[in-house]
């Protein structure tokens, strides 16, 4: 389970962001449940700690949400993390 606050939906920037950044492994994770062919009910109740019998609803928004940043990150979201930091 995730010991860390989480957010129902991470946040939409167009760079990644400190959520993002403190949210790695879980994202990591998410992508490796779907690669698996985990239910998505089963990975929300691990990973975020949820019952998705008692918040459906929750449960489904906080799942999708991580699982499309993830995505994002695959896709575009790591270019910025190869980039030197501005000081």
């Amino acid at each position: 389970m995730n010991e860390f606050p989480f957010l129902d939906r991470p946040p939409q920037t167009v760079r990644v962001n400190a959520y993002d950044e403190k949210n790695l492994a879980i994202y990591v994770r998410l992508l490796m449940a779907e690669e698996e062919g985990a239910d998505w009910t089963e990975v929300v109740q691990v990973i975020f700690g949820l019952d998705p019998t008692r918040e459906p609803d929750r449960a489904k928004t906080v799942h999708a949400s991580h699982l499309a940043r993830a995505r994002w990150m695959v896709d575009a979201g790591y270019r910025h993390l190869l980039e030197p930091r501005m000081q």
